[in-house]
């Protein structure tokens, strides 16, 4: 006698069914709940703020070709009065960078996930591109007044390479709160002296200022083209590094061009298209073709001696010079480290330092000769 009774036969579809092993039912709900989960924690993510922005390569332009104005007209992006200009050739090109995000709205989680495993892009702390305290707008006139600057350096360098004599002066640009010199001097007053000295700088301003201790100090100004002699007392104020005597005014470094140079380009701020702004002024005014025709790429800040500084950006600026064809980068020195191992496709870089390094490359390029004893970009 049996204590189990064998079933006999085939078992019915239902009773099949019931006898299924109870894991086989339970993976499928736990599979979609897995999922489930996974999608209300993405779409959680997308719209949690993340504090950081993206970085990636923006408009690649041509100095030697032409912009749009601000009435939606082409005209050359570099024009000369005063002077005769020349035919160009090939592209001396301005690299830039564009940021995806500010205070208002972030880039979510899976567009930072994406943008870090993209060699072309940059993921950065938000505080780094927007200062706490400083608005978009704020931020955005900083970097169209950077660029107004931008634009005097490198005219200033290309046309003292030139020959031409260019005198730097310093303006008044503005008055800080309760400014003793408010109601004497005029916004755009051109100071000529301070205590009998000549004043092209306001490191030279301040020296003079500072020089006499709190006493008056007369100020030889030009105002609507006649030189005339104000006084003004200074305040004390205690800076970082002590105490400081000041005239409470914000001046313009500015310079008296013997031709007028005009750089046309909106909706582009920043320092950092001063090396080439310099190289396409002098492009225009000298014969021939500076690049011998080439694509050639760069970016770097310039001030009037010719000196070239470093940048932010530089790879994202390195893919954009490679997507728009240019075959050389002119790099700046002090960008080197950024440089090494992030250098795409068959773009060559050239270190520079000056503005006289950038024109002996472009001989190279030109001519085809020492192309090899170009300094390249080492780490270290």
């Amino acid at each position: 006698m049996s204590l189990f009774e064998d079933t006999a036969g085939p078992l019915a579809p239902d009773e099949r069914a019931r006898r299924r092993p109870r894991d086989r039912f339970t993976a499928v709900p736990f599979g979609v709940w897995a999922l489930a989960v996974a999608l209300v924690a993405l779409l959680i993510l997308t719209f949690l703020p993340t504090g950081f922005v993206i970085q990636r390569q923006g408009p690649v332009v041509n100095t030697l070709g032409t912009a749009e104005n601000a009435d939606g007209e082409d005209v050359p992006l570099i024009s000369v009065d005063g002077a005769e200009t020349y035919p160009t050739g090939g592209a001396l090109d301005l690299t830039t960078v564009q940021i995806q995000g500010n205070r208002e709205q972030t880039p979510s989680w899976f567009q930072l996930a994406l943008a870090w495993f993209d060699p072309a892009e940059a993921v950065l702390p938000l505080d780094r591109i927007f200062p706490a305290g400083t608005t978009t707008e704020e931020r955005n006139q900083e970097s169209a007044a950077l660029m107004v600057d931008s634009q005097k350096e490198a005219t200033a360098a290309a046309l003292a390479e030139l020959g031409y004599d260019v005198r730097p002066h310093v303006s008044v640009y503005g008055f800080a709160e309760d400014s003793p010199a408010e109601g004497i001097l005029e916004e755009g007053d051109e100071i000529v002296s301070a205590d009998g000295r000549a004043i092209e700088t306001t490191e030279q301003l301040r020296a003079a200022i500072g020089a006499l201790e709190g006493a008056p100090i007369d100020l030889v100004v030009r105002r609507d083209g006649d030189e005339r002699t104000e006084t003004v007392t200074p305040v004390q104020q205690d800076s970082a590094d002590g105490p400081v005597w000041l005239i409470g005014v914000t001046t313009a470094h500015d310079y008296d061009f013997p031709i007028d140079v005009t750089i046309q380009l909106d909706r582009i701020g920043g320092p950092s298209a001063g090396q080439m702004f310099a190289l396409g002024i002098i492009d225009t005014l000298t014969p021939g073709e500076l690049n011998g025709g080439e694509n050639v790429a760069g970016t770097g800040t310039i001030d009037a001696s010719g000196a070239i500084g470093p940048i932010g950006g530089i790879r994202q600026k390195l893919y954009g010079a490679r997507d728009a064809g240019a075959d050389w980068f002119l790099a700046p020195a002090d960008n080197c480290d950024e440089v090494v191992g992030h250098v795409p496709g068959d773009l060559r870089v050239v270190s520079v330092e000056t503005l006289d390094d950038s024109l002996a490359a472009l001989e190279a390029i030109s001519t085809g000769d020492k192309l090899a004893d170009l300094p390249s970009c080492s780490a270290g």
